[in-house]
């Protein structure tokens, strides 16, 4: 009856959806497109699916949880050569991403709406032999659909901060559509004990401790080669790069005005004033660039683009003697990261709980981060633990913290060794949750 209930209202929201894609659409055209998609049709590559073969489908939700995926998809096509596998997104940067890394062999669309017929309309087409969710994603009538036509549905990766957890159990309800959701799941791989105890609690059966995949990340040497070149010119005059990664609305402004009052206002002195670093400012959504361009004009810094430069695919770095580089590009995460001397990671200056810490690390860079790291809480305990990581309480400390490590080179060299060894130590999540998937899929041949 509740999820009656609940596919009800999901259909008398259909036209605020259209709504809210048409809305977003404004500054991000991805919500206007593929938007047969969204409702289990194909836009795009149609002729992939239906051809009787059974198939891989993992559904990711956005661009990180996309990237956390690729050593899993490796790792499921290898043990099930010939299948076809096909990704699914919720947002337009996620689709893109993948869109990137896949250019061939794995398909990518948008994952239906959680409406019954359109989930039918999928299915019917793709003919999965399992599901694999990245994350948290939980959609009641996903996971009954996969049951009423026994699909195997695994939770990959998983994580359930306590705030979630709160939020699922406020009200009898939800706490009884998201059990069911959870208990539909044939395994869930957590990233960490106290995920697993938080799932558990809402009705998640089957739960192993994997740790999390992201620690598996593929580093790409052509991006290792555009941050180095990136990096030469401003290496060339001796100035140290900060980077402020995956930034959230309302942080960009208060770091760069803290960054102005540590190295380059008049209060700044004696090394702080010599050192003037090139601040690096990667927004998080594309449908800011434009908006955080114009704001940090707005306090009299310089600033150069990232896609002002003459190609895409160029290797010129940003302008000697520039304050501010903008990073309006996608897909280019860890070449930003190469080039830095320390990452100051976003969202987590404001209350999102945190953006992912772990590609910067395993890129060997110093960590600073502010104080809502929810998203991420075993992985930033586990960098305080071993010296990879610096927790700061607001922008200034950012700064500060950052004018100290620039002034003990002995201490940088140390903090970025401890990032890349902290990466090192985790791994081995993919290969478990793949040990998983296989004995869980045989169980239900039995």
């Amino acid at each position: 009856m509740l999820r009656l209930i609940y596919t009800l209202l999901m259909h008398l929201a259909i036209p605020a959806i259209l709504v809210r894609l048409w809305w977003r659409g404004r500054t991000e055209a991805g919500y206007r497109q593929f938007i047969d998609e969204r409702f289990g049709g194909m836009d795009e590559g149609g002729g992939r699916g239906g051809n009787g073969t059974p198939g891989i489908w993992i559904h990711a939700v956005s661009v990180g949880e996309v990237r956390a995926a690729v050593p899993l998809i490796a790792g499921l096509r290898a043990a099930h050569p010939g299948s076809r596998a096909v990704l699914t997104c919720m947002t337009p940067t996620g689709r893109r991403t993948a869109r990137d890394l896949f250019t061939r062999d794995v398909s990518v669309c948008y994952l239906p709406y959680d409406l019954p017929w359109a989930l039918g309309r999928f299915i019917a087409r793709w003919q999965p032999m399992m599901l694999v969710v990245m994350e948290t994603e939980l959609w009641p009538n996903l996971l009954a659909a996969c049951q009423a036509r026994k699909v195997p549905a695994f939770l990959a990766n998983a994580r359930l901060s306590e705030k979630s957890r709160r939020g699922y159990a406020k009200f009898a309800p939800i706490r009884a559509l998201a059990a069911d959701a959870f208990a539909a799941f044939n395994a869930v791989m957590a990233q960490s004990p106290a995920d697993a105890d938080r799932l558990q609690s809402l009705g998640a059966q089957n739960v192993v401790v994997t740790g999390n995949v992201k620690f598996d990340l593929v580093i790409e040497p052509a991006m290792l080669l555009l941050g180095a070149a990136w990096r030469a010119p401003i290496a060339a005059v001796q100035r140290p790069i900060l980077l402020l990664a995956s930034t959230r609305e309302h942080e960009e402004m208060a770091l760069v005005d803290a960054f102005r009052r540590a190295y380059l206002d008049k209060s700044a002195r004696g090394a702080a004033a010599s050192m003037r670093p090139l601040l690096v400012v990667v927004p998080r959504h594309p449908s800011r660039f434009n908006d955080v361009d114009a704001r940090i004009r707005s306090t009299g810094l310089t600033v150069a683009r990232r896609s002002s430069l003459a190609s895409a695919s160029t290797g010129e770095g940003p302008p000697e003697d520039v304050d501010v580089w903008l990073g309006d590009s996608m897909g280019e995460m860890q070449a930003y990261y190469a080039m830095c001397d320390i990452a100051i990671i976003g969202g987590s200056f404001q209350p999102l709980g945190g953006q992912n810490l772990i590609e910067a690390a395993a890129l060997g860079k110093p960590i600073i981060m502010g104080p809502s790291t929810f998203n991420f809480a075993a992985a930033v305990r586990l960098a305080q633990a071993a010296d990879a990581m610096i927790s700061v309480t607001d922008a200034e400390g950012a700064m500060h913290a950052s004018l100290t490590l620039l002034g003990d080179h002995a201490r940088l060299r140390s903090m970025a060794a401890n990032a890349r060894a902290f990466t090192a130590a985790h791994g081995g999540a993919t290969e478990k949750t793949l040990v998983m998937i296989r004995e869980a899929i045989a169980k239900t041949k039995l």
